[in-house]
């Protein structure tokens, strides 16, 4: 059985961010993953520059400055920000090779814990476990499920597919709650001629056809001439944003990243999070000491969200509805 004094649970920048800073401290850990790197990892993959200065990304090559448009209920507006877009296929591969631990292709079945320590499918043993492994995580559903349970009117759904795709401008482009759908649809350019496109929508309990809001998207980028006569294939998932957070630590065992829902309740982000909560996850195993997420902000941008959502709700309740004229392409 191989020991390490911590195994980490998944290889996202959660699992990869804590094993950095460990591995930093000199503490022995090794990750475990289903997957082999590099893997395809559907993710609208914008980073902020909070998350570009906590990774320290100035040696990372594939980061791509867009510009910024947004519409809101019909009304369109270029943000003086910018905004910054990774393709998480090269992005966690790197992000796990600079980490510098050992990393197994493992799919995990069992966790169970014996006199202080955590064996995992009787290969694995360690005295820390941190899962890091998404939402389906088999940490969470091993000792967090629960005490940690999830709630359904936290659920984003989206459906998304990342392109290559000759689309010239440098840009992030989102259309903020259109067609009565309490989320966005996003198109995020991407370095060497990626696009990625998708749409998410919090539902809260409702009956809502995500495809139908997909098949307006698609028709959107047509007419404005983004992407014409393209045959897509998106995929789904569902993922959850940020509930409470109080019970993210049992024993020696973390929850961080997806895993823990992370995920910002404005836009639905979870790179942010994922970084800051993996970085607090490696400094209470570093110093042995307490371990909490209250710390991390629940939104992206709480006063500007705020403010869209009022809005939303009085649009909503009037019933008005404005297309979206953004010519974006060049």
């Amino acid at each position: 059985m191989k020991f390490a004094e911590v195994i980490i649970i998944g290889g996202g920048p959660a699992g990869s961010t804590c094993a950095w800073k460990l591995k930093q401290n000199h503490v022995d850990c090794l990750l475990l993953d289903s997957e082999k790197f590099p893997r395809v990892k559907l993710c609208a993959g914008w980073i902020t520059p909070k998350v570009i200065d906590q990774l320290e990304l100035t040696d990372y090559p594939n980061i791509q400055a867009n510009e910024n448009y947004v519409n809101f209920f019909g009304i369109d507006k270029k943000l003086k920000s910018k905004s910054y877009a990774i393709r998480r296929y090269e992005f966690d591969d790197w992000l796990l090779k600079r980490s510098g631990v050992d990393v197994f292709h493992h799919k995990v079945r069992n966790i169970k814990k014996e006199d202080g320590f955590y064996i995992i499918d009787d290969e694995y043993k360690c005295k820390y476990l941190v899962g890091a492994g998404g939402s389906h995580c088999p940490v969470y559903i091993s000792f967090f499920k629960t005490v940690h349970p999830r709630n359904k009117n936290y659920e984003v759904c989206c459906l998304e597919e990342e392109i290559k795709y000759d689309y010239k401008d440098k840009a992030c482009i989102c259309w903020f709650y259109e067609h009565n759908i309490q989320g966005y649809s996003w198109c995020v350019s991407k370095n060497d001629g990626y696009l990625n496109i998708g749409v998410g929508a919090l539902f809260k309990g409702k009956k809502v056809n995500i495809k139908e809001h997909w098949d307006l998207l698609v028709k959107k980028l047509n007419s404005l001439d983004i992407v014409k006569d393209y045959e897509f294939k998106p995929k789904g998932y569902v993922y959850q944003i940020r509930d409470r957070v109080d019970h993210c630590r049992i024993d020696n065992a973390f929850i961080i990243g997806d895993a823990a829902g992370l995920a910002t309740t404005d836009l639905g982000e979870g790179i942010g999070p994922a970084v800051e909560s993996a970085m607090l996850a490696a400094d209470a195993i570093i110093n042995k000491s307490e371990f909490s997420l209250h710390s991390i902000h629940k939104k992206s941008n709480p006063v500007a969200m705020g403010i869209m959502l009022f809005l939303w709700r009085i649009v909503n309740f009037f019933t008005i509805k404005s297309p979206s004229k953004l010519p974006m392409n060049s």
